[in-house]
């Protein structure tokens, strides 16, 4: 049981869809860079945001066939797929198209083909004057992270999570404004969120474990709080740097919190103290996990603190659904029936 589990933990971490990263940066001579970060076989495969997993995707075939091959053969690939690609990509400033050119593509060595595999694609074009930015990724190629920064300097002037499909619009002018702490705040509330529901099964599976405990409220808040203090001590450290944890590890002992917590709930239907600790030390391993997700989208280093509360805060909200749904599904009906154990 415990190792399918392990297998099933690290399979859906090595395979997850996660959004690409676009960086849009602005040369004082009205030149614009726009830099792709991404995994180049699932946009090449057509594996969009329907997907949370590759290996769930019909062209899951596809995706592993192209994982595998050279960097130069995936780069030809590439190439031959620009010109969908920059159709795909619509970049507006004040209303006016801005027309997009393929320049390069990086692409890494083989590797672990467990793994994905992040290339860069990047393209240029020129600002045709000023106002508002519409930035619009198509819905097939999936969720994006838009970051915007002026060249020759390192800090993010804005920052943003676009679901699939969707138009993000930042307002620019000829002295651009840096993003708000308030604005990275909510900026990143929905990109905790997206982590928990829909793609954090091996959190969402923890989650539930702990609401089925027993249906009384009280011990459901105990574990919960042990929960999340745990968690986001780990999340805030390992972000700063200060804890760093591989996957490898991090991975299967979440697993195993998940196996450890539904085995228990079938042997007791009483809170314990030395189940809260065991909750608060599985809790520190989930924020490693957290913040092995959350080092993908590159927080502003301008923004971090705000950046990092609103994705806590966005994962607490998940969580909050979570508990929600059970209870709706079950606590409601069934919490005061005699034979609920």
């Amino acid at each position: 049981m415990m190792t399918l589990w392990v297998t099933l933990s690290t399979s859906v971490r090595a395979h997850e869809v996660l959004p690409t990263i676009v960086d849009l940066v602005f040369a004082e001579d009205g030149a614009l860079t726009v830099s792709l970060d991404a995994n180049a076989e699932a946009l090449l495969s057509g594996i969009g945001a329907e997907h949370d997993d590759t290996d769930d995707a019909p062209q899951a075939a596809r995706y592993d066939a192209l994982r595998a091959l050279p960097a130069d053969a995936l780069r030809d690939d590439i190439r031959d797929f620009a010109p969908t690609l920059v159709d795909g990509i619509a970049v507006e400033i004040g209303g006016q198209p801005v027309p997009l050119t393929f320049e390069r593509v990086e692409v890494p060595p083989v590797g672990n083909t467990d793994i994905a595999r992040k290339s860069i694609i990047e393209m240029t074009g020129r600002v045709p004057g000023s106002g508002a930015l519409d930035w619009r990724f198509d819905e097939g190629f999936g969720a994006s992270v838009l970051r915007l920064r002026k060249a020759g300097e390192s800090d993010l002037f804005h920052s943003v999570y676009v679901q699939a499909g969707d138009v993000a619009s930042v307002p620019l002018g000829d002295d651009i404004a840096p993003q708000t702490a308030f604005d990275a705040f909510l900026a990143y509330i929905p990109v905790g969120f997206d982590h928990i529901v829909p793609k954090g099964l091996d959190h969402i599976l923890f989650v539930i474990g702990l609401f089925l405990l027993n249906t009384r409220l009280g011990p459901l808040l105990w574990q919960v709080t042990a929960f999340t203090l745990a968690h986001t001590i780990t999340l805030a450290l390992a972000s700063l740097g200060y804890v760093n944890a591989p996957p490898s590890i991090v991975e299967p002992l979440i697993a195993a919190s998940i196996v450890f917590v539904a085995v228990e709930n079938m042997m007791t239907d009483r809170l314990g103290r030395w189940r809260l600790a065991l909750i608060f030390g599985f809790g520190l391993l989930h924020g490693l996990g957290f913040a092995g997700v959350l080092s993908e989208f590159g927080l502003p280093q301008n923004q971090f603190i705000p950046g990092l509360i609103g994705f806590n805060i966005g994962v607490e909200l998940g969580q909050l659904a979570v508990i929600a749904a059970c209870y709706l599904a079950v606590g409601l009906w069934f919490s005061d029936k005699p034979w609920y154990r």
